[in-house]
């Protein structure tokens, strides 16, 4: 790290990570009590931070023209593994809760490729925008068509082998880290209206659908998928089968009011609390001032990345903050939702605090190459004081 680097690193954004480490240990420590599987998630975790902060380490010192460079060849790569997994054998990628999205690995656990791939569809949308964006500086619906097509074509095939998995919640976010990134690509606004009203519309329909021939929606979801739905809109109605995680997910916030029951004083059983519904332990025990807290610490970590993105003059750097931007505000939105009974459950962790190694180590790099984003940033903006 050379002066300037070391004079505008954004020690805030570290802090924030630092703090997740710290919420994330707390929660799972109390959350594994209840764990069937005899393991202690709480040190598995900080190995992973410890990974996660060397290869985000190794990362940060990567010039933005190598990234640039590479992305095609990471792009393609995550697709390859994900081609990979689907043609593996169940022996080493087996089918988990109706999903074929891991791989098994001798004494490190499982590896959920489709994590990794988020952050090379990034790092690859970022090339094509900026590079159609240089190619045609004079904009007209024509080229927006094609750039449209381009951020197509790339994002669809990686969204067809996460939806075979079936993946549906990894599949959302990468159609949201599409529509973040195509908002700031410079599209004209007519055809993201368009868009957005065709989104709308099939949204109104997959409702009808939904309300009159559920069946139907068997054609692109399985049965797994659909009892989620089911126990999503009454989630009290099945307790003790489908809607069981979510109703006692409920129950446990609820339970916390306003101050919590305390540290590890958590008295709900509910399943796979330390993955996924990691934020019911959160409710539960410290209360809606604890929860409000952790939801103000996201806050501020979305706020620093929009003020980096916003302060670089680079748009491949920009554009890669807005997917890490839209990466994670899907998340957590997505996350928490689901756990109160907001949005239908779809199985994505909470960003930083949910145990697991393949998201921690994505997110982590991710929020790497936002911290390198920051140094260059603020060595470009003071390069001509400092020479």
């Amino acid at each position: 790290m050379d002066k300037s680097q070391r004079n505008y690193f954004d020690f805030t954004l570290l802090l924030l990570i630092f703090l997740f480490m710290v919420v994330s240990c707390i929660a799972i420590y109390s959350a594994q009590k209840y764990s069937p599987y005899g393991v202690n998630f709480v040190l598995l975790q900080v190995r992973w931070y410890v990974i996660g902060l060397g290869a985000s380490a190794f990362v940060y010192f990567f010039d933005f023209d190598q990234i640039k460079r590479i992305s095609p060849y990471a792009y393609i790569f995550g697709v390859l593994v994900l081609i990979g997994l689907f043609l593996a054998p169940e022996t080493i990628a087996p089918r988990t809760k109706g999903a074929k999205a891991w791989f098994e690995i001798p004494k490190a656990g499982s590896i959920q490729p489709s994590e990794f791939m988020k952050l090379f569809l990034i790092l690859f949308l970022a090339r094509v925008i900026s590079n159609h964006n240089d190619k045609y500086l004079d904009r007209t619906l024509q080229t927006d068509f094609m750039l449209l097509g381009k951020i197509a074509v790339v994002a669809a095939l990686p969204l067809a082998f996460i939806l075979i998995q079936p993946d549906a919640g990894t599949a959302m976010v990468v159609v949201a880290i599409v529509i973040g990134m195509s908002f700031i690509s410079g599209i004209n606004w007519r055809i993201i209206a368009v868009l957005g009203g065709a989104a709308a519309l099939i949204m109104a329909i997959l409702v009808y659908i939904y309300l009159e021939v559920p069946d139907l929606l068997l054609l692109v979801l399985d049965q797994y998928q659909l009892n989620r739905i089911h126990s999503w809109l009454d989630p009290f109605e099945d307790m003790q089968n489908t809607s069981y995680q979510l109703a006692y997910s409920i129950l446990a916030i609820g339970s916390g009011m306003m101050y919590g029951k305390g540290f590890n004083a958590s008295q709900v059983n509910v399943p796979e609390a330390h993955s996924d519904f990691i934020f019911t332990v959160i409710g539960e025990e410290f209360g809606f001032f604890g929860a409000s807290l952790v939801i103000s610490l996201y806050f501020i970590l979305i706020y620093r990345i929009i003020v980096i993105a916003l302060r670089n003059k680079g748009p491949y750097e920009s554009l890669i903050a807005t997917g890490v931007i839209s990466l994670l505000t899907f998340h957590i939105f997505e996350n928490i939702g689901m756990v109160i009974g907001l949005v239908p459950m779809t199985g994505i962790p909470l960003p930083l605090i949910s145990y697991g190694g393949s998201s921690l180590l994505g997110t982590l790099i991710s929020l790497s190459l936002v911290l390198n984003i920051s140094a260059k940033t603020k060595k470009y903006m003071f390069s001509e004081d400092d020479d």
